[in-house]
């Protein structure tokens, strides 16, 4: 047995609907089936979402106030006043800032952009910004990717004589603030048909509007901003996405075309994986670790020198960045285990002294991904009694619903059910840890806190095919609300099964099904090769994909997760070095360490220490209790019986098979019935037989050992047939007929030959079989599997 690390949930499909679906738009079953399980069920969505490229942008003025702002900006324009684009210094807020200063710029505006500083000015608008815009005559400020929460900032701005347009995506609070407009897709009275923009779709709506045509040359700004953020890349973001990544391929922009030289990065294969790890990072990274500023003069510049010299810098920052993740990472698992332990904490809220406020969300997600818990990770300033923190969620527990409950201590907090941001004073911290654990023992229950597998199709591997794999790319570009699809192979023979890597931290392996093979690589899995029996069947979710190598196109699978779900025999029959035996074996998990006899002890104890089980009798061996645990076989029983009875009825998880035997039966002769037949005959002509003086040659002229002698010696004294006295053996007068099996040597020894036989030197297929005939698989552990799938 091999447990995943997570829940699978194979989602239930309407067959009518598929069925539906795959004739009317002339697509597989699977295809169809992610689509049902999308919600997208009727021909219409199906086929507009497949179809995406083709769709058209909603009207921006929909998006109430749309005419309000444009009207102020134009009247600006017009005027030459002086515009401030007020930003936010992640991917979203870097790319909003760039599509809202080009389209002011092409309309001719006198426009700056201010992206306050992470460490000194904090999250979003601040009073001391707005103060210095107004003593540099600004009097119209444009927020893009933030403002929603800033209350105190709108009002600043009034009495300050700014007029002040808010374009954002973040959750609305219950008060908005007193703002000359605000464009947002999720007000309450807004009438927007789509209602989850990315910051940078809602500037890529107002430039729209401004240019009065649809921008297409900012939709590669605005397909970064969108993915990076994370938001569902349905609907309309799903058109910016798809429009954008096109963009991408033919980038004229400097900027753009100097991260993706530096990244290495084929034009061709551009996809949102592209902007995910390759671009996203790096333009994150200079507001992270310090100003926003060279991200976006990076997308601004015409430059192509000053434009490498912008994505050098900003690729060395990213690299800083990842050190210090990597440092604090390693420092809050040790807080974590050494203080919050997560028996005791639904909600993990951590923070100390000095950790880098711009890298604590990443170092949230990378705990969630750990330890599968909510999480909020605090920078604590102790000068200023302040705590900046990065929360990242689950699904089950809302963050921005949970954190709106303490809003008396959470002065300054915004984001999303999945993310938020926060400041709050130091001594407040515990009081929000207590509150958000007490929350969440409310909301989460036990199986809420194992990560959960969505699996969108169970597949046979005979159906996995070059042609579905293409067919299944009509679904990308991949992200949140459309995640990759995740197929369960279950029960596959395993053709092949190896560790590659440098570090042999890899896995590789072929899977098998009435003749059809498929690859699968599992990249970080490589310590799981043994754990898993070759002889085993492996279920293993994961996503479909095209590996091609000289000019060769296979289908493989990109593992996430593996599961055997019956018991496993695992053969270390032979191992030379045994101190090896524990290192070998998981400790994560219930050991039985068996020992069968008394005089194996010596041997083991020092090895495995208290943790040995001496098995001496049937009785003991059929009161052990097995189920579910790994059983490690020392040594060899004495009997087959003992072994039956400690495992007949039972489920263990895995055997572990040594069977150490001191001296070996199997290979000393074992007389048949024509050797003792002639001993018998030899005794009967010579008389009585001098064994001390005369056994040695009798053996060589027979070639036998002198030990057969002794034994076939020993077996007729036993039956009567012989007496023995001072070594001479001559055989006993008048003895009724018996047979060689009712002597207890005779037994002991063909008992004791069998069982190195069938157990010792048997074939694994043959042990294994041997093993099946004992242990069941019980309905309880059916139930069991079934609710891993």
């Amino acid at each position: 047995m091999l447990k995943p690390k997570s829940r699978w949930i194979v989602k239930e499909s309407d067959t009518i609907k598929i069925e539906s679906l795959a004739t009317a738009l002339n697509v597989t079953n699977l295809t169809a089936s992610l689509l049902v399980n999308r919600g997208l069920d009727t021909v219409e969505d199906a086929r507009y979402f497949l179809f995406a490229q083709k769709g058209e942008f909603h009207d921006p003025f929909l998006l109430k106030d749309m005419d309000k702002a444009v009207e102020r900006i134009n009247r600006a324009v017009e005027t030459q006043e002086p515009i401030w684009v007020f930003g936010d210094y992640d991917a979203d807020g870097v790319s909003s800032t760039t599509v809202m200063m080009k389209a002011l710029n092409e309309i001719g505006a006198n426009a700056d952009y201010y992206i306050p500083n992470r460490f000194t000015e904090g999250y979003g608008p601040n009073e001391k910004a707005f103060r210095l815009a107004a003593e540099n005559g600004i009097q119209l400020i444009i927020t893009v990717d933030t403002g929603i929460s800033a209350l105190h900032e709108a009002k600043v701005a009034r009495d300050l004589g700014i007029d002040l347009i808010i374009t954002d995506h973040h959750e609305p609070g219950p008060i908005l603030p007193d703002a000359f407009a605000i464009i947002h897709p999720k007000l309450e009275e807004s009438v927007y048909p789509f209602k989850d923009l990315a910051g940078v779709g809602v500037a890529f709506k107002v430039a729209h509007a401004l240019l009065g045509r649809l921008p297409e040359h900012l939709l590669e700004f605005a397909a970064i901003g969108t993915i990076a953020d994370l938001v569902p890349l349905l609907g309309e973001n799903r058109l910016i996405a798809i429009k954008g990544i096109e963009k991408l391929k033919t980038s004229q922009t400097p900027g753009l075309n100097a991260l993706l030289k530096l990244a290495k990065t084929d034009r061709s294969s551009i996809d949102e994986e592209t902007i995910g790890f390759m671009i996203g990072p790096r333009v994150n990274a200079a507001g992270r670790l310090g100003s926003a500023d060279p991200a976006v003069q990076l997308m601004m510049t015409p430059d192509a020198e000053e434009a490498k010299m912008l994505a050098e810098e900003i690729d060395s920052i990213n690299k800083e960045r990842q050190n210090i993740v990597s440092e604090i990472a390693e420092e809050a698992v040790a807080e974590v285990e050494l203080h919050f332990p997560i028996k005791d904490n639904p909600v993990l809220v951590i923070g100390k002294e000095g950790w880098n406020a711009g890298v604590i969300g990443i170092v949230a997600s990378k705990l969630v991904e750990k330890y599968y818990r909510p999480t909020i990770v605090l920078s604590f300033d102790e000068e200023k009694g302040l705590a900046k923190g990065s929360a990242r969620s689950i699904a089950g527990f809302d963050l921005f619903k949970n954190l709106s409950t303490c809003r008396d201590i959470l002065p300054h907090f915004g984001g999303h059910p999945m993310a938020a941001g926060m400041t709050l004073e130091l001594k407040d911290v515990d009081e929000l840890r207590s509150r958000l654990n007490a929350l969440a023992k409310d909301q989460l229950k036990e199986e809420d806190l194992v990560p959960v597998s969505n699996i969108d199709a169970k597949i046979d591997v005979k159906e996995i095919k070059i042609e579905t794999i293409n067919e299944l790319s009509l679904l990308s570009p991949y992200g949140v609300s459309n995640p990759k699809p995740k197929v369960l192979i279950d029960g596959a023979n395993i053709s092949t099964l190896r560790k590659i890597g440098a570090d042999q931290s890899h896995l590789k392996l072929a899977l098998e099904e009435d003749g059809t093979l498929i690859d699968g690589i599992g990249f970080g899995f490589g310590h799981l090769h043994d754990h898993i029996s070759p002889s085993s069947k492996l279920s293993v979710i994961g996503e479909l994909s095209i590996n091609e190598w000289n000019n060769m196109k296979k289908p493989q699978i990109f593992l996430r997760d593996l599961a055997v779900k019956s018991w496993q025999l695992f053969d270390f029959r032979g191992l030379k070095r045994i101190e090896k035996l524990p290192d070998m074996i998981p400790g994560d998990h219930p050991i039985h360490w068996i020992l069968f006899n008394e005089e194996s002890k010596n041997k083991f104890s020092p090895i495995i220490g208290d943790s040995l089980l001496l098995v001496t009798t049937e009785e003991q061996a059929e009161q052990m209790m097995l189920n579910h645990s790994f059983v490690v076989l020392l040594d060899l029983p004495p009997s087959k019986e003992i072994l039956e009875k400690l495992l007949a009825d039972k489920n263990p998880g895995r055997i572990y098979a040594h069977f150490h035997k001191e001296n070996s039966d199997f290979f000393t002769t074992m007389p048949t019935r024509e050797h003792f037949k002639w001993f018998y005959a030899f005794l009967a002509k010579k008389g009585p037989f001098d064994l001390k003086r005369y056994g040695d040659e009798l053996a060589k002229y027979r070639g036998w050992t002198k030990e057969t002698v002794e034994f076939m010696s020993k077996v007729f004294f036993e039956l009567d047939f012989v007496k023995i006295n001072n070594g001479f053996i001559s055989l006993e007068e008048n003895v009724p007929k018996r047979d060689l099996s009712e002597s207890t040597t005779y037994q002991h020894k063909v008992q004791a030959f069998t069982l190195e036989n069938e157990l010792l030197y048997s074939s694994y297929e043959q042990l294994k079989n041997w093993f099946d005939q004992f242990i069941q698989e019980s309905v309880k552990n059916e139930e069991a599997i079934i609710q891993w799938i």
